[in-house]
C-alpha cells in the first residue's frame, strides 16, 4: 500500500496533522484548565473578602457569648451561593459556624463537616497563597471535590479562621466536555483531512501518472512524441519540459547514430566491394600474367589502405566519444610542427601544381599532444589541397592573438555553399558538389574535419570555418598559448 506516492503523501500529511491537532488540543486544554483554576481561586478570594466584611458588620450587632456564632450564621445566610460552603473556626480550630448548621446551605451528599475538617488538616491539601496568613485548599471528596480558601483574621480580639469552599464539579464537567469534544472532533478532522489530502494528492499527481503512461509508450519507433505540458510554470510542467528536452537530445543522438551507421556502412561497402570484386576477377581468370597479378594486388593494397584509414578514424572518434583517448602533452614549438607538416604535404601540392606557402611565424612554445596536433594540421592541409584546383594556392599562417595561437589554412577552391557550411564538421559529411569532390579522388570518408575539431577541443581550443566563398575557404584553429594540464578528452 505504501508503494504509492499518493498513499505515502496522505499518510505523512495525516500523521503530521494528527500530531499538530493533538499538540494544539493538549496546549489548549492545559491553558483552559489553568485559567479556570485561576478564575476559581480569584472568585474564592473575592467571595471570602465579601464574607469577612459581612461577618464583621454582623458581629458589631451581636451581643453575648454566642455573638461570633450568631454573626457567622447571619453571614452564611447572606452569602448563600450554589456549590459554596463557609466554615468559621475559632483559635483552637473548632468549628463555630458552618453551612452544615443551616439546611438551606448544607452541601448535598455524604460530604460532612468532619470529613472536610480532616482533609483541611492534611498537609497535602494545602497550597500557599499570595496573602499572609492565607492558603488555598484542595479537597478530594464530595461531588468530585472542592477548591477552598482559608484566611486567618482577628475578630473582637479573637483569632479566627474563615474557610470558603467552592465545588469544582462544574469546572470538571466543562473540562470533560472539552476532552470529549477533542476526542470526537480530532478523529473526524483527521478522517476528512486524509480523504481530502488523498483527493488532492491524486489530483496533483494525475499529470505525473499521465506523463508516466505516455513516457512508457514512447520508444524508438515514436521518439518524436512529446509529453503534454499542462502548466509550464509549475514543478510538473518543468519536469515535463525537462523530459521533453531529454527526448529531443535522445532523438537527435539516435538520428546522428543512425546517420553515422548508414554513412559508415556506405563508406565501408565501397572498398570492401572493390576488394571482393578484384579478388574474384583475379581468381576466376586462368593463365594471367605476372603484371596483371601485380596490378590486381596494387588495387587490393590501395583499397586495403583506404579501409584501414577509415577504420582507424572510426576507432579514434569512438574512443574520443567515450572519453578513452588520453592526451600525452609535452612542451614543443608550434611553428616548427606547422613547418614540418607543410613540408610533408608539399609533395601532394606539387602533384596538382598547387602553390603551398607558410608565412614566417614567431616562436610559439606550447604544451600539447604533438601527434594529435600533427594529425589535425595534416588533415586540414590535405583537405585544402584536395579541394583546390590545379594551379591554385594554399597558404598557412600562424600568429599569437591575446592568449591563444591562431593557425589559419586558406585554399583557393570553389568554396562551400552557405546552406552546407553548418554541417561541414559532421561525420561523413562531404560537400561533393560544392567542393567538386569525386569518389576517385582518393579522398577520405568525410571524417577528417570531425577528428580535427575534436583535437582542437581536446586541447581546450576550437576549430572554425572562418570564411568560405567563391574565392576559397579558410579554416582557423585556435589553441591556448598558456600551458594546459594533461586531461582526458571528453
Amino acid at each position: 500500500m505504501l508503494d504509492s506516492v499518493r498513499v505515502r503523501l496522505t499518510f505523512w500529511y495525516t500523521t503530521v496533522l494528527a500530531l499538530v491537532l493533538i499538540l494544539v488540543a493538549g496546549v489548549t486544554y492545559f491553558i483552559y484548565a489553568r485559567n479556570s483554576e485561576q478564575r476559581t481561586d480569584s472568585d474564592l478570594v473575592e467571595l471570602s473578602d465579601a464574607f469577612l466584611t459581612t461577618l464583621e458588620a454582623e458581629l458589631q450587632d451581636q451581643q453575648g457569648p454566642d455573638a461570633l456564632k450568631s454573626a457567622g450564621i447571619e453571614a452564611i445566610l447572606e452569602h448563600r451561593f450554589r456549590d459554596h460552603i463557609f466554615i468559621l473556626l475559632d483559635a483552637s480550630g473548632k468549628p463555630v459556624a458552618s453551612s452544615w448548621d443551616l439546611p438551606a446551605t448544607a452541601p448535598p451528599g455524604k460530604f460532612t463537616l468532619e470529613r472536610a475538617l480532616s482533609e483541611i488538616a492534611s498537609p497535602l491539601s494545602i497550597q500557599a497563597a499570595s496573602r499572609p496568613g492565607s492558603v488555598f485548599i484542595t479537597l478530594r471528596g464530595g461531588r468530585d471535590g472542592y477548591r477552598g480558601y482559608s484566611r486567618k483574621i482577628s475578630l473582637d480580639h479573637q483569632l479566627c479562621t474563615v474557610i470558603g469552599l467552592q465545588s469544582v464539579l462544574a469546572r470538571k464537567e466543562m473540562l470533560e466536555d472539552i476532552r470529549a469534544t477533542f476526542v470526537w472532533t480530532i478523529p473526524i478532522a483527521l478522517l476528512l483531512a486524509s480523504g481530502g489530502g488523498y483527493f488532492l494528492a491524486r489530483k496533483s499527481l494525475a499529470p505525473v501518472v499521465a506523463m508516466s503512461s505516455q513516457a512508457g509508450r514512447i520508444g524508438a519507433a515514436n521518439l518524436h512524441e512529446r509529453l503534454a505540458v499542462q502548466n509550464e510554470k509549475d514543478e510538473l510542467g518543468h519536469l515535463a519540459e525537462s523530459f521533453n528536452s531529454l527526448l529531443d537530445r535522445l532523438s537527435e543522438s539516435f538520428e546522428r547514430q543512425s546517420r553515422f551507421m548508414a554513412d559508415a556502412s556506405h563508406e565501408l561497402r565501397t572498398p570492401v566491394a572493390i576488394l571482393r570484386g578484384e579478388a574474384e576477377v583475379a581468381l576466376s581468370q586462368q593463365g594471367r600474367s605476372l603484371e596483371e597479378y601485380r596490378e590486381s594486388l596494387g588495387v587490393l593494397h590501395h583499397e586495403a589502405e583506404r579501409l584501414t584509414h577509415i577504420v582507424e578514424d572510426l576507432f579514434t572518434l569512438t574512443r574520443a566519444d567515450a572519453g578513452q583517448y588520453p592526451l600525452q602533452p609535452h612542451d614543443f614549438y608550434l611553428e616548427e610542427l606547422v613547418a614540418e607538416c607543410v613540408h610533408s604535404a608539399r609533395t601532394l601540392a606539387l602533384a596538382k601544381k598547387i602553390s603551398l606557402n607558410f608565412d614566417e611565424a614567431p616562436e610559439s612554445p606550447i604544451h600539447a599532444d604533438e601527434s594529435l596536433l600533427r594529425r589535425m594540421i595534416l588533415n586540414l592541409l590535405d583537405n585544402a589541397i584536395k579541394y583546390t584546383p590545379e594551379g591554385g594556392a594554399v597558404s598557412v599562417t600562424s600568429r599569437l592573438a591575446a592568449n591563444e595561437y591562431v593557425l589559419s589554412i586558406t585554399d583557393t577552391g570553389k568554396g562551400i555553399p552557405a546552406d552546407l557550411q553548418p554541417r561541414i564538421f559532421e561525420r561523413f559529411f562531404r560537400a561533393d558538389v560544392a567542393r567538386s569532390r569525386a569518389e576517385n579522388d582518393g579522398g577520405g570518408a568525410g571524417l577528417g574535419l570531425s577528428i580535427s575539431r575534436w583535437i582542437a577541443e581536446a586541447h581546450h581550443g576550437r576549430l572554425e570555418l572562418t570564411r568560405s566563398d567563391s574565392r576559397g575557404s579558410t579554416f582557423t584553429a585556435y589553441l591556448p598559448a598558456a600551458p594546459i594540464p594533461p586531461a582526458t578528452s571528453d
